[in-house]
């Protein structure tokens, strides 16, 4: 039988194109909810996709039923921008944590498994050059930087999790994302400086010739993921040929995209000069530093370095990533540049 696969968030971006890739590769159905769908446009009508318009947070009874009715559970939902975890820390609560513990008892109720978005934040200011799923300290700032409130709702989380796992016997694997990019990551047609990830908002600046921002020099390094090569783990996880996924947490990132993000707008400014209607914004754009009281707020506190260890993943799940960070931006740029009349609607 067909694994039959309950995807909620379906709409955001990786649940759109986790979404995407399962009806495109696999046979499985999937059953999809969130508050949109117009990222999921070229799916909707797929006879083994079935969408509802729904909120996690109110349409309750639609959900046991269908974690009764499936057979594997992917909760997305939850707000994962730096902007938001400062300027609204208890709605990150209320909603990154309190509603998906519901989804997680449900699973536990009914037995069913459970793929569940950690995060690369849980590791906090750890000062491991690698990290590590199994071995790494997750070290977070005083109570009044709240941008930690994510990291934290998420952490603890994976706790409860884990000990569902050990009381009940969940089934579950834990996975931790490292800045997955890719096409639909946010709206780069979207002006407003802070309502997008850093990669996005960096593209939108180009295209509204506004200068690129650099958050206390953009010394930091991040890890950036395309977004194919993520899926790819992902459905491998949900496989789980063997049980090799179960109970295990994953990072998923490419160590190898390991870049500051002073060199990431090096990079996207080069990137545009291949595109001829954008060369000029590109070779005209500033770049700037700005302190991250002054672009977050007083309550944010960084990250310098996120390195993934994905030795685990290389080993249970075979698995690999495969396109460098040069590619993964001229594909977000091929995307988002041949999709502008419909981004400014959506």
């Amino acid at each position: 039988m067909p694994l039959k696969v309950l995807i909620l968030g379906a709409n955001g971006f990786i649940g759109s194109s986790l979404t995407e890739a399962i009806l495109k590769q696999k046979d499985w159905e999937v059953y999809g909810m969130d508050v949109g769908d117009h990222k999921l446009t070229s799916v909707l009508a797929h006879e083994r996709f079935t969408f509802v318009e729904g909120d996690i947070t109110i349409n309750q009874e639609w959900i046991e039923y269908h974690v009764k009715k499936c057979d594997v559970v992917i909760p997305l939902v939850a707000i994962a921008n730096p902007a938001q975890y400062v300027q609204h820390p208890l709605r990150v609560f209320e909603l990154d944590f309190e509603a998906n513990l519901e989804i997680v008892r449900k699973c536990v109720k009914y037995g069913k498994r459970l793929v569940f978005p950690s995060t690369s934040e849980v590791y906090g200011m750890s000062p491991e050059d690698v990290l590590d799923e199994e071995t790494s300290n997750m070290v977070y700032g005083p109570i009044d930087k709240q941008r930690w409130i994510y990291a934290a709702s998420k952490q603890l989380l994976d706790r409860v999790i884990y000990a569902y796992g050990i009381r009940d016997n969940l089934d579950y694997t834990l996975f931790r994302p490292f800045n997955w990019i890719g096409p639909k990551l946010d709206n780069v047609l979207e002006p407003k400086e802070g309502s997008s990830r850093l990669f996005t908002q960096f593209i939108s600046n180009v295209i509204f010739k506004k200068p690129i921002q650099l958050v206390d020099g953009g010394s930091q390094s991040r890890s950036f993921t395309f977004i194919e090569d993520g899926v790819d783990c992902l459905l491998r996880i949900i496989e789980n040929k063997d049980g090799a996924a179960s109970r295990r947490i994953f990072n998923i990132g490419n160590p190898d995209n390991n870049v500051t993000v002073a060199d990431l707008a090096t990079i996207i400014l080069e990137a545009f000069r291949h595109y001829p209607e954008y060369a000029q914004n590109a070779a005209e754009t500033k770049v700037l530093s700005v302190s991250s009281e002054e672009y977050f707020g007083k309550y944010y506190q960084d990250i310098h370095t996120r390195v993934p260890s994905i030795k685990a993943a290389k080993e249970a799940l075979g698995w690999v990533p495969k396109v460098d960070l040069v590619t993964a931006i001229r594909y977000t740029l091929d995307y988002h540049l041949a999709h502008k009349d419909y981004e400014l609607v959506a």
